[in-house]
């Protein structure tokens, strides 16, 4: 939390005691629109200033966003109102210039009013305009600090009454669900069988719930209620997207049973009757329920669209087209936790005489359907410069889809984690090395050809998978090859290398390209035993965009659902989006794709996404930060006792990074949980943060990395670091790792806060004991326990001892002595000890 100096405070306090007090037309007694309703914001100073206390009604709360001048506030009222007034109680930190605008979709902004030269306090704006959404949006503060607001005022009335409201039940014969049932016969389906003889009854306590799943999202206008003699006295009409998070559309206080109707206003897939005090001494009971659906006024979403402002769309004609990467460039080389985010898209055709430095959040991909027709004469360079030749922190950037014939014969991809290199053709060699040999740790190559040597130089690590290479200079540490054509042979005994001839499974990641002058994405299609890359045959299947939502800057998660409830596939443009409710993807075959690093921030708690146990979902290309709320799962594949055979059509989880911390204060319980059985996790950086902004052993809190209940599920290219307890936690059967890296959290404070079951230490991959198979290969674990450098981890890896456990080429090394492990895999593994930074091994286990 920002503190400032008293005199700063009561100095502000006396600027807004001077202003004369301005009224609104509207009665004082009048209840703003926007009071209680969603609201989201593109930034929160902390978690006592968020977007809620803007319209909660309370002014002794308040929103304050971070300190820059691009900020905004938005209120979501639910349902289309003619807007006839804004009310703005400012804090001290008050906005000079802004605008107040209105939008039916969340996406495209009309102004209503444009402020300049504002002096704080209470600005009363009478408007006139139809919309949904209604937002402050900031051109330039008045102060050093953000913007802050006690409260943000909508007034005016809804728009169309119940005109549009449907006489049919949306609710009948739906699924349904309860808080409770009295016995066998009174079934929660039996309030939405259409049958007046037929109820759902309650146990008699407080409180209790009712809810039906609408099927998708819907614009919901009407609930009646058929109370049996067992009625609710006090209760609430309830409506969610996803089933967790529930606005309020009625509340009801004094009923007294009976037959009664309640206009209402919003949308959700799910509606509830949320109970709070009985009207008897019995339970609660009801006959029926119908909800009625029509329209708010809000159209549906719409698919395809334009690429939104960061797509950057080139040709070999496009003018200053070196200076675009240069200016990019500039602005994310070192651009470590900002929000900038950019895609290039280079069309088919010869690129000549072209440097594309690659930094922080951008990348660069081809628009052909093959490599190959996307020809650059030149180089994607990255280097670590910004970092003194340090290259360990080269994350989050990619290079896809692109053929490159090198300058000097050598390219250079000096990258960390989260920088994959995919479906690239080299013609010539790759170093992997920052300028100077300094220290690297990467890193990843998938369906990729290099005509001529990887030289790896100082990589610590590195996975390449169903990729050929005309050869490979050396390794450092782990160097895993699965399906790779000119692979060295394994040799971890002696070396780093671990290699498997083909990967048992493997799906490419989707891809946008353009058919003609139309875009497409391209989903490829699933391989086994894959060895070697999969273009040009390119088995698979294109999309047209009309089935996508092309998710821009500024979207809100509620038309993200409404779009995925329509059956439309998300792609979202380079940006950073505050979701204030979970993303739930429900349809089998959805592919939900990023470009430029798209970045989900779940807001007040809420988790980023949701994928149900269906087949064949696509994940890849985006990043999820941890907001400032502990979240329980960021991400969650299934749902929990999941047991659905998905081995024809699995979920695959590709190039989707997860981060708590680094970006400012983020918590987590657990990052990603699979539930589902066959998902394929094909490269993921599970990163608890440490270092950059919001660091701290309690600070950015997170337990578990990746928690695996599913059974048979794949993960090639896994990379998880720094959790507080379990990096990884595999209690599924059946369950298979390709390579593995880990840094143990750097900040244990000491022994004691790690120490469980006896044991110091939490296993950076943990397999459950109730596991019976499981096998992995090249796997490796740091320790760099520079809280407590005296820390000795008892293993780097926990497992069962049956015989179908089957360990692979394993590792442990202190970084510099900082800590010490006492074996490698249980007890089994010779100490590291020292300085010298020299690996403990274990080729075979048990």
């Amino acid at each position: 939390m920002r503190l400032r100096s008293l005199g700063v405070a009561l100095a502000a306090t006396a600027a807004l005691i001077a202003l004369p007090a301005t009224h609104p037309t509207a009665s004082a007694a009048e209840t703003p629109l926007s009071q209680g309703k969603t609201a989201t914001a593109s930034s929160q100073e902390s978690g006592g200033t968020t977007a809620a206390q803007a319209v909660d009604g309370d002014t002794g709360t308040r929103w304050s966003s971070a300190a820059t001048d691009d900020q905004w506030l938005r209120v979501d009222l639910g349902a289309t109102a003619s807007v006839t007034q804004v009310v703005l109680d400012w804090e001290g930190a008050y906005g000079k210039d802004y605008k107040v605008q209105i939008s039916t979709d969340g996406n495209t902004w009309t102004d209503l009013k444009s402020v300049t030269g504002s002096d704080g306090g209470v600005d009363t704006l009478d408007v006139s305009g139809k919309g949904r959404y209604v937002r402050m949006l900031g051109v330039h503060r008045a102060t050093q600090w953000g913007y802050s607001l006690w409260e943000f005022k909508v007034f005016g009335s809804p728009d169309g009454g119940q005109a549009g409201c449907g006489t049919a039940n949306a609710a009948q014969g739906r699924t349904a669900t309860a808080s409770s049932t009295e016995n066998a016969g009174t079934p929660a389906s039996a309030a939405f069988d259409g049958n007046t003889a037929t109820r759902w009854s309650s146990q008699a306590a407080d409180p209790q719930w009712l809810r039906v799943d609408l099927g998708s999202v819907q614009d919901l206008c009407r609930i009646d209620l058929n109370w049996e003699a067992a009625y609710g006295k006090d209760f609430q009409l309830q409506a969610s997207a996803d089933g967790q998070s529930w606005t309020t559309l009625k509340s009801v206080t004094g009923a007294t049973g009976g037959t009664a109707s309640y206009d209402v206003s919003g949308s959700g897939r799910y509606v509830r009757v949320y109970g709070t005090a009985r009207g008897t001494g019995y339970g609660y009971s009801l006959w029926e329920v119908a909800v009625h659906t029509g329209t708010t006024g809000v159209p549906p979403v719409q698919g395809g669209g334009d690429l939104g402002p960061n797509v950057i769309v080139v040709d070999p004609s496009t003018p200053n087209l070196q200076q675009k990467f240069d200016d990019v460039f500039a602005k994310q080389e070192s651009n470590q936790f900002g929000t900038g985010r950019y895609q290039f898209l280079l069309k088919p055709g010869t690129y000549n005489g072209i440097n594309a430095q690659v930094g922080f959040y951008t990348s660069v991909s081809g628009l052909g359907l093959n490599p190959d027709d996307t020809q650059i004469n030149g180089d994607i360079t990255v280097d670590a410069g910004w970092f003194n030749g340090n290259a360990t922190q080269n994350f989050w950037r990619s290079a896809e889809n692109l053929a490159i014939t090198p300058s000097n014969g050598t390219d250079r991809w000096a990258v960390a984690q989260a920088a994959p290199f995919r479906r690239i053709h080299v013609k010539g060699g790759l170093n992997l090395a920052p300028n100077g040999y300094g220290w690297a740790s990467g890193g990843y190559i998938a369906d990729s050809k290099i005509d001529g040597t990887v030289g790896p130089y100082s990589q610590q690590q590195w996975y390449t998978r169903d990729s050929s290479v005309g050869g490979w200079t050396n390794g450092v540490w782990n160097m895993t090859f699965t399906g790779v054509q000119g692979a060295p042979a394994t040799n971890f005994d002696s070396g780093p290398y671990t290699t498997l001839d083909t990967t048992p499974v493997s799906r490419e990641k989707p891809f946008l390209y353009l058919d003609g002058s139309t875009y497409k994405v391209f989903v490829p299609a699933k391989r086994t035993n894959a060895r070697g890359v999969s273009w040009p045959a390119n088995a698979g299947t294109s999309l047209p965009l009309d089935q996508f939502y092309v998710v821009k800057p500024g979207a809100t998660a509620a038309t993200i659902n409404a779009a995925l409830a329509q059956g439309l596939n998300l792609l979202f443009t380079p940006g950073v989006y505050h979701l204030d409710r979970t993303i739930d993807v429900t349809r089998p075959n959805t592919v939900v794709l990023g470009l430029g690093l798209a970045t989900l921030i779940p807001d007040n708690g809420v988790d980023a996404m949701h994928v149900a146990d269906v087949d064949g979902v696509r994940l890849a290309g985006f990043l999820i930060d941890a907001g400032p709320v502990n979240s329980d799962a960021l991400l969650r594949i299934g749902t929990p006792g999941s047991t659905a055979d998905h081995s024809a059509n699995p979920t695959t989880m590709q190039d989707v990074f997860i981060r708590v911390g680094g970006a400012g204060p983020g918590l987590a319980t657990n990052s990603v949980v699979v539930d589902s059985d066959d998902v394929v996790i094909d490269h993921t950086w599970i990163w608890r943060a440490d270092h950059g902004s919001g660091v701290g052993w309690e600070t950015n809190r997170a337990d578990y990395g990746l928690r695996v209940n599913g059974d048979d599920v794949l993960a090639t290219g896994l990379f998880v670091e720094h959790f507080n307890k379990y990096d990884v936690y595999w209690s599924g059967e059946r369950g298979r790792t390709i390579f593995f890296q880990n840094e143990k959290a750097y900040d244990v404070p000491n022994s004691a806060a790690i120490t469980h079951d006896g044991i110091v230490g939490y296993a950076a991959y943990k397999v459950a004991d109730s596991v019976t198979t499981h096998e992995a290969w090249g796997l490796g674990s740091y320790c760099n326990f520079t809280a407590d450098p005296s820390i000795v981890q008892a293993h780097g890896f926990q497992v069962p001892t049956t015989s179908g456990i089957k360990m692979h080429d394993l590792l442990v090394i202190s970084l510099g002595g900082k800590g010490q492990y006492a074996h490698v895999v249980n007890n089994t593994g010779a100490p590291t000890s020292g300085t010298d930074t020299i690996p403990s091994k274990v080729t075979s286990f048990p």
